[in-house]
């Protein structure tokens, strides 16, 4: 294992052992035509779906809660880096220092994508030195980027394979799939901490 993913486990255990809060953020985008996740088709077959209209597109800026294993989405329909500076003003009032409160650290992991990186994010980030650390990913590894499968599964099994009317009728839908999936991942994570069922029978004693 390289350098950044053995950091990255290290990383994940801190916030499994509840030391601190890892956030993993990223941008993605959803359209108002048709995600197709799965298509079978005759060789050499046409798989365009007809759909009406231009498709639009709303962006969609995120992070990843890893160990909480909730994605907190803000939609818009652009994406430059004044809206991804509006997310750090979301994430200021979910993790943010509050007077008289002990809070965890907090790390971000973001890519090195340009509104990270631009001049106006990079101050906005400095404004919040004092309490989130920034974890920079290597160019060209979105494999260490845990929120990019959950991208994933939001589109493939939540918005694939409808039409929406327009913008808004697609921003209501990512909110409303969002709920769902966060439904879903906490259900699945609490599964998984429950004991074994043990099977009926005689217990044996070793020896």
């Amino acid at each position: 294992m390289d350098r950044a993913g053995l950091r990255r486990k290290l990383l994940k255990a801190q916030a499994e052992a509840g030391d601190i809060v890892l956030l993993f953020g990223d941008e993605s985008e959803a359209l108002t035509h048709p995600y197709l996740a799965h298509a079978w088709a005759k060789k050499g077959a046409d798989l365009r779906v007809p759909a009406p209209g231009r498709a639009a597109k709303v962006a969609m800026l995120g992070v990843l809660d890893w160990a909480r294993r909730d994605l907190v989405v803000r939609t818009s329909r652009t994406k430059r880096s004044s809206d991804f500076i509006a997310l750090l003003a979301e994430i200021d009032q979910r993790w943010g220092p509050r007077p008289g409160e002990v809070i965890r650290p907090v790390v971000l992991v973001l890519d090195n994508g340009p509104i990270h990186t631009s001049k106006v994010t990079r101050a906005a980030l400095a404004e919040r030195a004092h309490w989130p650390t920034v974890e920079w990913l290597p160019k060209y590894a979105p494999e260490l980027n845990d929120i990019e499968a959950v991208w994933r599964d939001l589109k493939r099994y939540h918005l694939a394979h409808r039409t929406f009317a327009g913008p808004e009728d697609l921003d209501c839908a990512i909110h409303d799939a969002l709920s769902e999936l966060n439904a879903e991942r906490n259900c699945d994570r609490s599964d998984s901490q429950r004991p074994p069922l043990r099977s009926p029978g005689r217990s044996r004693t070793a020896g």
